[in-house]
């Protein structure tokens, strides 16, 4: 069917000139509905646009938000960290502290006894250049801080069991005197007091009145307890690291062969027994089965009498 077609006269009034301008209704009305819908089309197009938009926002803040929940549960796990290592190190540190009288003798043990005490390796660490060249990303900054605490972790306990032995050494170290009285021999070369001859002491003498307690220089366990010839009444303490203690002459002992026995406990009473002029405590050091001058060791100030 042929499309309706319509003039259009336009006349201009001053020169008196009629223009004709046919028009087709379809193609015009197709026009016209082109230009009224341009509008809508736009507007449509533009929340299309907009609810793509919000959808990428809407993704983007979901994996935003798991992703601050990633980092939480991270800086949290760090925080639990860095809380236990300050603990380790209050801890360590109070740990760490010796007795100064007590440090004076641990030092003049010899180079050997302490170094075996102390034990322990050097602790692997990781290069700095290494892990700064991994923090490109906040999770590897994670990561990397992890990997950092991780380390002082491990070598907080490298430290702590230097200093356990370090205590434990300090325990064990002969650095007192075992009873009050006055030192009536020496160790080393002296006059046999029943015989009148040279002869070598291989501990100290320290007299006071029958039945004054004798105290364990050390912390250790009794190694036997018993009458032994010229010693009398005997008491001798293994305290570890290659030491022992003996005591001799007791009158009577407290305490038996097993026990265990802390610094300044008592663990007998002067007496005469064994082979003695007088009431007294025979005191010896040994070190790996070589004796050791026991004034060399007592730093702690000897008890009143």
């Amino acid at each position: 069917m042929a499309s309706t077609r319509y003039t259009v006269l336009i006349a201009n009034r001053s020169t008196g000139v009629v223009r004709r301008v046919t028009l087709s209704l379809r193609p015009t009305l197709a026009v016209v509905a082109a230009i009224l819908a341009l509008p809508v089309l736009m507007g449509l197009g533009a929340r299309w646009s907009a609810r793509a938009e919000m959808d990428d926002l809407r993704n983007t803040n979901v994996a935003l938000v798991m992703e601050n929940e990633s980092f939480r549960a991270a800086t949290a796990q760090l925080a639990s960290q860095v809380s236990s290592l300050q603990s380790a190190v209050q801890e360590l540190g109070e740990r760490a502290a010796v007795d100064p009288n007590v440090q004076k003798s641990m030092d003049r043990l010899p180079a050997i006894v302490r170094n075996s005490a102390m034990g322990g390796g050097s602790t692997p660490t990781a290069s700095a250049g290494a892990l700064v060249s991994t923090l490109s990303t906040p999770e590897n900054t994670f990561g990397v801080l992890r990997d950092l605490l991780g380390l002082l972790e491990t070598r907080l306990e490298t430290v702590r069991y230097g200093v356990e032995r370090r205590q434990a050494l300090a325990a064990a170290t002969p650095s007192m005197w075992p009873a009050a009285g006055w030192l009536s021999s020496p160790f080393g070369e002296r006059t046999d007091p029943f015989t009148g001859r040279p002869d070598f002491h291989p501990g100290i003498d320290i007299s006071a009145d029958k039945g004054t307690p004798i105290h364990a220089t050390a912390d250790g366990t009794v190694e036997s307890a018993s009458y032994s010839g010229a010693y009398g009444n005997l008491v001798v303490i293994d305290h570890g690291f290659g030491i022992s203690t003996r005591y001799g002459h007791m009158s009577r002992f407290a305490v038996k062969a097993g026990d265990h026995v802390k610094r300044g406990d008592v663990i007998g009473y002067i007496g005469q027994t064994g082979r003695a002029n007088g009431p007294h405590v025979h005191y010896e050091v040994w070190l790996n089965g070589r004796m050791l001058n026991p004034l060399r060791l007592l730093t702690t100030p000897r008890p009143a009498h």
